[in-house]
């Protein structure tokens, strides 16, 4: 099958957007994704997947820590930034979470410690051991599609 054909079956899938960061000689370094889950809950792991050509990979390799900053629907400006759709300079405010650099008002922060790197196809999934969590109360930004999208605010009840 033709690599157009994959991606397109790919974005069937709805996702949470998340911007990856870490920090390597003081500098804050950040990568918008979705390839993103949630692995074990004792012990709590989670991965991410990083591709080969991203920048990301390196610094990760080094730092031996991440943060995955769970989007919300009014960060889609940034998932841009960090995504490398928006090209000029913008300042992005950054706080730290167990030494870690996260993104101000995303849902969820989620500061990792790598613990297992696999290279598979032309990705390494970092496996990150949990080592604090910040919450937010607000809507996730979603991706599908390969469009932003957002949850509607009212809930619907289903009869079975």
């Amino acid at each position: 099958m033709d690599d157009r054909k994959f991606r397109s079956a790919m974005g069937k899938f709805a996702t949470g957007v998340t911007v990856i960061t870490t920090e390597v000689d003081g500098n804050v370094h950040g990568m918008t994704a979705n390839a993103f889950m949630s692995v074990s809950l004792d012990p709590k792991l989670v991965v991410v997947s990083i591709g080969e050509r991203a920048h990301m990979l390196a610094k990760i390799k080094i730092s031996k820590k991440y943060a995955v900053n769970i989007l919300s629907a009014d960060q889609q400006e940034l998932s841009k930034i960090f995504a490398g759709q928006i090209k000029e300079e913008r300042d992005v405010p950054f706080d730290t979470l167990s030494g870690v650099p996260v993104l101000n008002g995303a849902l969820a922060q989620v500061t990792c410690e790598v613990v297992g790197e696999h290279v598979e196809g032309d990705h390494t999934l970092f496996i990150g051991k949990v080592t604090n969590i910040h919450l937010e109360d607000n809507e996730p930004l979603i991706f599908f599609n390969g469009k932003y999208r957002s949850l509607l605010t009212d809930e619907v009840a289903v009869n079975n």
